[in-house]
């Protein structure tokens, strides 16, 4: 018995001088200093390979480390980030790291403190950290460079994955590299790419890691999220509750609440929902409510919750009883406001002021109307009414209401017209999807020609309508028919090919820089993100339906629910940029800020267009419907992003089609831009359907009073229909043709072929397209064809004499001349179909003309 106590205390005493023990088999690192250059020789003791680790040391004040060697380096004040290099990343069992080791350069002699490695102690002491999340996002940024590193800390591959994560505000980020990049507002996602998309097992992105620029050097992002869990690991946090719940205002039939701001949890706080009792009355992305619509002289009980983008709410606030007050204690109205005026505007905005009124209980707040309509109800004597068109007349007027919901007698109206949707004129072109193949005109060349710094508006041409689920259709490569008279020519039909799943050359691309061909984003779309990015004066819009894709437009405008669904998927699609998957480019986000709006071209409403057409008497009354239901969807859109999206149409020329299909003054109300057609007035067509026996005029300024025809079409006749109707000049484009249309087997008549008889289209610049050549190829392609202009009807031809070719276009004397008028009227400017004509001519001179 003595023998086992004595064995025991000698135990015990051995125990109790040992070191302690490490908690695991874990990685250490020691840290040797040879002059002002430290190393860390880390060693896995283990039976199993590690992979993916980091050393965190800190260092005195003042004391900075670089010039790294075998690793990288992050410093934030005193504290320092190693990573090593990808070759010691993994490190096998029972191995060091020599003779890789890290080592870095000290601005002094020190000793590194605090010393962890994967979150353990570099001696290998204490407990073990707690285990890593399967999936983890490590962020670094050094100045304007930032990079995320992505690690799998699970034992099977990682197939995919995506960041998504939020940067202050004003912050931008832009030139990923090993991913491609989109932001919308503050919020930033990071999709891999193809050779980074699968990360083995304990393996990281390393040396292929996702890295960006931010606009601010050192910019850290408030929230972040790897396949939607916590970057660092760490598990959801709900945001806080809001505090002190208080009521600042309240009348017989309204409470105002005002909190304090939650604090953020794992994700953003995007709204707060207001509760009266246990059932939801209000939600609002502020910390301020009004709940309207409730009994007099009656107890309430409210409380808020705030809510994250996921959805999450926080617990609620303290809860405010309220009682609303007994219109019986006050029937006196409060004074009427006085001078109520207008202080600023905007192209969508308008901003009121007014003197406050005085009241013998107080007033309450006051109702800005439109109208009969209220549009505004705000505390004090100023709002700012959003969501209006530009370059249009409204009336307002502002009662006062006190806290027993006592009116005062109205203002007196004041009249205010919003600002042009562009300052001094609009330059409209088209860039047509197709023009990459026959024509080789690349969006690259809109740069390269000097047109995009001219103009202000591209209208991408065109996306199509599913025929069967009636919505906007994407995602698909499949041709039209070349016989322009099949009903079903442009059933199904679209270009994902083109539009995002092409690869371009360098040369082909606007930054010079080649697509690898595994980008989530290629093709034209990705090229105008480019050239925005060059030209961010530049709006882009998509440009829906032309003249083979607008069959089913009657049909998804035909019912309010079709009309919903219809515009939800294109915002859905092309604003939102939620690209279906095509050839592995596509998904979610991934087309998001390309488009800045929806121009419709529709052709034509209530009228005969492309055979097959469907067409409704009801289109009319429809058209004015769906406008009004894109204008009402957008700007829902917008209250969420901050940003405005622009809505444009192609209207028509002809009189007859307008009656048929354009509630003019109603649709004003909606629109941006009418894109007036101020081309093919006649034409041969290339299939010798249309005018194939006399030529005429495409685009003159003036009725000719030459033309033989009832009507006379002319820009001038047509801008006068929609003037009368009472659309604002400010509205107006007038459409230039970048191309010519041609006749053949032309007689002279004395009139050098103007108006005279003719055996058909002229051989056109493509076998299908008879009776058509851009204007450059004209020039080149018809020799002898001597130009006359026509200085009564402002319009220009060329013929190459008795029985051959007369050719009808614009050109720069016939655009400074139409410049010159559209001036005089006070019309926005000019929109051009379509850009792949021009070598930069025309838009040259178009530009110099408008300044």
């Amino acid at each position: 018995m003595r023998r086992t106590a004595a064995l025991l205390a000698a135990v015990l005493l051995v125990l109790l001088l040992s070191p302690p023990a490490q908690a695991a088999a874990r990685l250490t690192a020691v840290f040797s200093l040879s002059g002002s250059t430290g190393k860390f020789v880390v060693t896995n003791p283990g039976t199993t390979a590690v992979s993916g680790w980091s050393i965190v040391f800190d260092l005195p004040s003042g004391v900075t480390a670089s010039s790294p060697v075998h690793a990288t380096i992050v410093q934030n004040g005193t504290r320092v980030k190693l990573t090593p290099a990808y070759y010691i990343d993994t490190l096998q069992a029972g191995r060091t790291t020599e003779p890789f080791s890290p080592t870095v350069n000290l601005s002094s002699a020190v000793q590194p403190t605090a010393c962890t490695i994967n979150g353990a102690n570099c001696d290998g002491s204490g407990e073990d950290p707690p285990p890593p999340a399967p999936v983890a996002a490590e962020y670094s940024v050094a100045g304007n460079a930032a990079k995320f590193i992505v690690k799998n800390n699970t034992t099977t591959a990682l197939n995919g994955w995506s960041i998504v994560f939020d940067l202050p505000a004003g912050v931008t980020a832009s030139n990923a590299e090993h991913a491609s990049l989109t932001q919308t507002g503050r919020t930033v996602t990071l999709t891999p790419a193809h050779y980074n998309t699968t990360v083995a097992a304990g393996r990281t992105t390393e040396p292929y890691s996702p890295s960006f620029r931010v606009s601010t050097a050192g910019a850290q992002p408030t929230s972040c999220r790897v396949n939607d869990v916590n970057c660092d690991g760490s598990p959801d946090a709900p945001p806080g509750a809001p505090g002190n719940l208080r009521s600042p205002v309240k009348t017989t039939k309204t409470v105002s609440l005002a909190w304090d701001a939650s604090a953020a949890g794992s994700l953003p706080i995007v709204g707060y929902e207001v509760y009266n009792g246990s059932t939801l009355a209000t939600t609002v992305t502020g910390t301020t409510a009004t709940v309207t619509g409730l009994t007099p002289n009656t107890n309430y009980s409210f409380t808020v919750k705030a809510k994250d983008r996921k959805g999450t709410l926080s617990a609620a606030s303290n809860s405010l009883a309220v009682r609303t007050n007994n219109p019986s204690d006050d029937t006196q109205a409060p004074s009427v406001p006085g001078n109520l005026r207008s202080t600023a505007t905007t192209s969508s905005t308008v901003t009121l002021a007014w003197n406050a009124s005085t009241d013998n209980s107080g007033v309450a707040g006051y109702d800005v109307y439109q109208g009969t309509n209220v549009v505004a109800s705000v505390a004090g004597p100023t709002a700012t009414i959003s969501g209006l068109s530009p370059s249009t007349s409204y009336s307002f007027t502002v009662r006062a209401r006190d806290l027993y919901d006592n009116l005062s007698a109205a203002t007196a109206p004041v009249s205010v017209t919003t600002s042009d949707i562009v300052d001094g004129y609009a330059r409209v072109g088209y860039f047509v999807q197709w023009g990459i193949y026959g024509r080789q005109y690349f969006v690259r060349n809109l740069d390269t020609s000097g047109a995009a710094a001219k103009l202000t508006h591209i209208n991408y041409a065109f996306g199509n309508i599913d025929p069967v689920n009636l919505t906007c259709l994407q995602g698909v490569t499949k041709g039209t028919t070349q016989n322009p008279q099949d009903p079903n020519q442009g059933d199904g039909a679209g270009d994902a090919e083109a539009d995002y799943g092409r690869p371009f050359s360098a040369a082909q691309s606007v930054d010079g820089v080649a697509d690898t061909g595994w980008e989530k984003l290629r093709g034209n779309f990705n090229q105008l993100k480019k050239l925005k990015a060059k030209h961010p004066h530049l709006k882009v819009l998509i440009s829906l339906g032309g003249w083979t894709y607008s069959k089913y437009f009657s049909d998804v405008a035909a019912t309010d629910a079709a009309r919903k669904k219809f515009v939800s998927s294109c915002i859905d699609i092309y604003i939102k940029g939620n690209l279906p998957v095509y050839n592995a480019a596509g998904g979610p986000g991934t087309g998001a800020g390309i488009f800045d709006g929806i121009d419709l071209d529709w052709e034509w409403p209530g009228a005969e267009g492309h055979p097959g057409n469907h067409v409704s008497p009801a289109d009319k009354v429809n058209n004015t419907l769906l406008i009004a239901e894109f204008r009402r969807q957008l700007d829902a859109l917008s209250v969420t992003t901050g940003k405005r999206y622009q809505l444009t149409a192609f209207t028509p020329a002809d009189p007859a089609k307008i009656e048929a299909g354009w509630e003019l003054a109603e649709v004003a109300k909606h629109m941006d831009i009418f894109n007036v057609q101020g081309y093919d007035f006649h034409g041969a067509g290339s299939d010798n359907s249309w005018e194939p026996n006399r030529t005429g005029h495409q685009g003159n300024l003036y009725a000719d009073t030459d033309d033989p025809y009832t009507f006379h079409f002319s820009v001038e006749n047509a801008i006068n229909v929609y003037l009368a109707a009472g659309v604002h000049p400010r509205k107006l484009t007038i459409g230039l043709a970048y191309y010519g249309r041609g006749w053949q087997g032309v007689s002279d008549g004395g009139k050098y072929g103007e108006w005279q008889s003719a055996t058909g289209a002229a051989p056109g610049q493509f076998q299908e397209e008879a009776g058509t050549r851009g204007y450059s190829n004209l020039l080149a392609s018809v020799p002898g064809c001597t130009i006359r202009h026509d200085e009564q009807a402002v319009a220009t031809s060329c013929y190459t004499g008795n029985g051959g070719q007369w050719w009808t276009f614009d050109d720069a004397w016939s655009i400074q001349k139409k410049v010159a008028w559209l001036k005089s009227k006070n019309l926005l400017g000019a929109m051009i179909w379509e850009m792949s004509g021009d070598p930069g001519i025309l838009t040259n001179t178009l530009d110099t003309a408008l300044r």
